[in-house]
Formats: structure tokens, C-alpha cells, sequence
């Protein structure tokens, strides 16, 4: 997700995964943060790899530096130590999506140690949806979160307020 607010910005992102037709609603986002006061963290520093593959070359880059025909696959150690210092400062932490391509163990770096983070702070720490929930478990954290859910885009629709049909029938009882 990343990759489309430096798009947004202006930068090239090389061969990461980009939403060209969620450009507009990336710089909307990212005014409407601005307008309002809320800090948007985007990450400073990006692991780029050569190839989708688990031994692909890779090295750590600025974000307003991804090389062309390099592809993002996890945050930097700079941006793990930013993320970390927000995270300790939270009482409630909602988690959908892994920070990387951690099925990868070369890119599982930033994955784990949000991970990590989330399992050592007095927080409410809510991970939602199938691969954050898969990465939690994969690093041995399941039991220190206080709730898991793989029903990521639920679970957000759910805290926006949405009416899902599936509590809604339970409400009814």
C-alpha cells in the first residue's frame, strides 16, 4: 500500500506493487491527514528485491529512491525503529496486512518485529485478516495478541460501523 502514496507523491517505486487507479484517493488521504492534524506514517526506508523469489538480491533504499526494476518486499531497519517508537506509545493497535513479503525470510524482518512489538506492550492489540494472522502465528506471537481475526476486510467494515450480515443475524437472537 506504500508504494501508491510515494506513486501519489511523485516518485517512482520501480516494479513494487502500485494501485495507479488509487493515486487521487492516496494524495485526497494524505490531505485530508494533513488538514486535520493526523500524523500519517509511511515508512522512510524500503527493502527492494530483484525478483519475486525467496534468494533474490535485495538491499535497503530510501523511499524516494527505489531503483527501477527493483521491487519493494518489506520495510527498513529505520522504518521498524519509527514504527516501533508509535506502536509503545498506543493503548489500542489494529494490525491488517503484513509490512512485507514475510513468507519470504529475507522479507519477514519488518513483519516480525511489529509482531514482536505488538506481543511486549500493555495495548489492546487487534491483528485482522488471513496473512496477519498467518504472520503472527508463524512467528510464535498468536498467544501475546488479544485478539485474531482472518477476516480482515470484516473486521474493518465492522469497526467503520458497517452492518455485517453475519452479526447482524446473531443480534437478532
Amino acid at each position: 500500500m506504500a508504494y501508491t502514496f510515494f506513486k501519489a507523491q511523485g516518485y517512482e517505486v520501480g516494479s513494487s506493487i502500485c494501485e495507479l487507479d488509487k493515486l487521487d484517493l492516496a494524495k485526497e488521504l494524505m490531505e485530508k491527514a494533513k488538514e486535520k492534524g493526523v500524523k500519517l506514517m509511511l515508512p522512510i526506508d524500503t527493502k527492494v528485491g530483484k525478483e519475486f523469489k525467496p534468494d533474490t538480491e535485495s538491499k535497503t533504499v530510501k523511499w524516494t529512491e527505489i531503483p527501477e526494476g527493483w521491487e519493494g518486499f518489506d520495510i527498513g531497519e529505520k522504518t521498524i525503529e519509527m514504527f516501533k517508537e508509535e506502536i509503545k506509545k498506543a493503548k489500542t493497535v489494529v494490525w491488517n496486512g503484513p509490512l512485507g513479503l514475510f513468507e519470504f525470510e529475507q522479507f519477514a524482518i519488518g513483519t516480525n518485529a511489529i509482531a514482536k512489538v505488538l506481543s511486549e506492550i500493555d495495548a489492546i492489540t487487534i491483528i485482522g485478516g488471513g496473512d496477519s494472522a498467518a504472520a503472527v502465528k508463524k512467528a510464535g506471537l498468536e498467544e501475546k495478541m488479544t485478539h485474531i481475526s482472518t477476516g480482515g476486510g470484516a473486521s474493518l467494515e465492522f469497526l467503520e460501523g458497517k452492518k455485517l450480515p453475519g452479526i447482524e443475524c446473531l443480534m437478532e437472537k
